[in-house]
């Protein structure tokens, strides 16, 4: 079964498909903030998925839109409360602490 690892802390999780990955990070125990209420609105849950991109869920244009705001952007930025683990690959997402939102 293909897994999520969160970085930094190197937690591994089986999730089952369609799992959002910030409940994902919360179940496990990380520290996550979410203001909006995962509305994509605050940026505040931004992660940068390190690997296995085609593991989780395309961008949705809120998303994108959001993003667009937000410093310290890159390629491989996602909001946690937008992106779902598809199940097809490992994942590797590191939560950024005090650079989100």
């Amino acid at each position: 079964m293909p897994t999520l690892t969160l970085k930094p802390s190197g937690k591994t999780l089986e999730l089952p498909a369609g799992t959002q990955l910030l409940k994902a990070i919360l179940d496990a125990g990380e520290q996550l903030i979410s203001k909006c209420g995962g509305q994509a609105s605050c940026g505040a849950c931004h992660i940068f998925v390190t690997e296995g991109r085609k593991g989780v869920s395309r961008l949705t244009p809120a998303e994108n839109a959001k993003l667009d705001t937000l410093v310290g952007v890159s390629s491989k930025s996602r909001l946690a409360c937008q992106a779902n683990f598809l199940g097809t690959e490992n994942v590797t997402i590191e939560l950024l602490g005090a650079l989100s939102g």
